[in-house]
């Protein structure tokens, strides 16, 4: 018998989100390119989601305006440019609409305008196309069914804490009972929580929209970038932005919880909190733009902590500075069916010691940069003895690491990179008040921390180990090199970068955080904030060329709105990980200011 040929491997489908952010610094929702609202947490971005099918086709409720024959020909989804109003646009076979999402900001009063309230524009652009509205919310991560409630204008959903409300020029019969209609001219839908909309419907939902545009482009108006991948370096300050939960200032990791870093790996997370450990690479994001305000509402949210903690700095808190984020599963269907599906962070109750120097870096310019003015520098000595106190008490305790790990205990050069970095902005600190008592002891700490960072460094492999003893490499002693504490032109950078790209990078120029196996195996995606790392110490140690082409090939990461997610399948360039992924738009933002800065272009600002 004859055997029959092999036929060849089918590639790996590529996974993108096909999700759109909107925001408005006081809740977040993801969008799909059929419209239906996948996921929105009211009242606070760590809330209960009210649209989670993203998580729960069955439980996750519903919000959309789908096609009344079910089929779509075609979808379209884009920004309106610089700003974070989605459109998107359906073709089907009756014609073409599109519905315009967005959460209103403007300012009104001297303040900032942000309700809760989510405003959908729905207008007919080619033909006669009949259209299906359905508006179902959810409770309780989809525990709880809502009533409805019928008024003269508008439906109430009864239930929660307080009423959501959804008015509209749609008539609610349709709504309600599930009825297609004609869509012949431009129908309206405003959802609140709280606080209904007590205002002419369709000029008030126009005139927010005018305001809100005007607000965002006014807003990119005022960064300080260059013209170096000036249209992606946008999109992620405008992402990153939105990550801010005004209120207290706190910006959360990810929109999302549980979407698994790979397809079964179990590794799914809640980032909707505030890690320490990235404090200083956000601000120094913000401050690279030239945005002053987010910067400064930061630094509040973490000097409001720093006067709370006594004996110990958590990796992360809520957003309200809360310090118990109690880890629980929940029984849901999971992103694509991988589970669980978590919300709390049990990692608030590792030791992860970096978090020490991480406050004492983001601290520093409230004390040595001007446009701070002295109410805002109050208690400083305090604050940075119980910092560099901490950082004595802890120089000879093993910690989880930057990557948390759950039970392996180490003496990491990351943790010890992050004291020395602290108690050289502490020694700044102490000069600027000073405080010779200080200034000793930061010089103190300066010094030890530097031998522990040599005990790291492995001269067969030429290069820094993840911990002391350790054989392992690690991305994150990239950072030996950004941080300063190697010097840039020194054959000791070159060749601990070399060893770094031997065994991190692939041939795609992603990068992994590690390649050893940890608590769930070993790592299946590559991590995106670490591929960046990667570009900015090429700049750094004058390799432009090569972080240009480096930087470039990231930007194929992104999806099809030019949003991050938090990992990537390096064989098939698939997102997984939260998404979207604060922290690898911040990776990409520094990334391009140190290229911008090396080529020196005369329309650099």
């Amino acid at each position: 018998m004859r055997a029959e040929p092999l036929l060849p491997t089918a590639p790996a489908l590529k996974h993108t989100y096909e999700l759109g952010l909107i925001g408005n610094c006081a809740f977040l929702a993801l969008i799909g390119t059929d419209t239906a609202v996948r996921w929105l947490c009211w009242p606070r971005f760590d809330s209960s989601f009210v649209f989670g099918s993203l998580l729960d086709t069955r439980k996750g409720g519903e919000y959309s305006v789908r096609p009344a024959n079910g089929t779509v020909l075609g979808s379209r989804q884009y920004y309106l440019e610089n700003t974070n109003v989605l459109c998107t646009e359906v073709e089907t076979a009756d014609g073409c609409y599109r519905v315009t999402d967005f959460a209103p900001r403007f300012a009104q009063y001297d303040r900032y305008y942000k309700p809760l309230m989510f405003i959908r524009k729905l207008e007919p652009l080619t033909g006669a196309p009949r259209v299906h509205v359905s508006c179902d919310p959810v409770g309780e991560y989809g525990r709880k069914t809502l009533s409805r409630r019928r008024s003269s204008n508008h439906i109430a959903y009864l239930g929660l804490e307080e009423e959501i409300r959804l008015t509209t020029n749609i008539p609610l019969t349709y709504v309600l009972e599930g009825e297609d209609f004609a869509l012949n001219e431009p129908k309206y839908l405003v959802l609140t929580y709280g606080a209904p909309l007590e205002a002419p419907l369709e000029s008030t939902a126009e005139r927010f929209l005018g305001s809100t545009v005007d607000y965002w482009r006014t807003w990119v108006k005022s960064m300080s970038i260059g013209d170096f991948h000036q249209d992606q370096v946008i999109r992620s300050a405008l992402a990153l932005k939105m990550h801010q939960y005004e209120d207290t200032g706190a910006i959360i990791a990810a929109t999302t919880t549980s979407l698994p870093e790979a397809p079964g790996s179990t590794r799914n997370w809640d980032y909707r909190y505030c890690w320490m450990r990235d404090t200083y690479y956000i601000l120094t994001a913000f401050n690279n733009i030239g945005h002053f305000e987010e910067m400064d509402r930061y630094f509040h949210y973490i000097a409001n902590i720093s006067t709370k903690i006594k004996d110990k700095y958590q990796p992360l808190y809520g957003i309200s500075g809360s310090s118990e984020l109690t880890e629980q599963e929940l029984d849901l269907e999971g992103y694509l069916g991988n589970q669980p599906v978590r919300i709390g962070n049990d990692a608030y109750t590792h030791v992860q010691n970096d978090v020490y120097g991480q406050v004492l870096v983001a601290l520093l310019p409230l004390y040595v940069d001007r446009r701070f003015v002295n109410p805002e520098r109050t208690n400083s000595e305090t604050l940075i003895y119980e910092a560099l106190n901490l950082i004595q008490a802890t120089m000879d305790i093993p910690d989880a690491g930057l990557w948390e790990f759950r039970h392996l205990a180490q003496y990491h050069c990351y943790t010890y990179l992050f004291h020395w970095a602290g108690s050289h902005a502490a020694r700044k600190v102490a000069r600027a008040l000073g405080n010779a008592e200080m200034e000793a002891l930061a010089t103190k700490l300066n010094e030890e921390a530097a031998r522990r960072i040599e005990q790291c460094y492995n001269p067969e492999l030429g290069a820094y180990t993840n911990a002391i003893g350790s054989p392992h490499l690690d991305a994150s002693t990239l950072q030996l090199i950004l941080m300063g504490y190697l010097d840039s032109s020194s054959e000791r950078a070159r060749t601990h970068l070399a060893a770094l790209e031997k065994e991190l990078k692939t041939p795609e120029g992603l990068f992994y955080r590690y390649r050893h196996a940890d608590d769930f195996g070993t790592p299946e995606t590559t991590f995106l904030i670490c591929s960046f790392w990667y570009v900015e110490a090429l700049a750094v140690v004058g390799r432009t060329d090569d972080a240009i082409r480096e930087f470039e090939k990231l930007t194929a990461y992104t999806n099809h709105l030019g949003l991050l997610s938090e990992d990537v399948d390096a064989k098939t360039g698939s997102q997984w990980g939260n998404f979207p992924q604060a922290y690898s738009h911040v990776g990409l933002m520094n990334a391009a200011y140190r290229i911008a800065k090396k080529l020196d272009r005369p329309n650099f600002v």
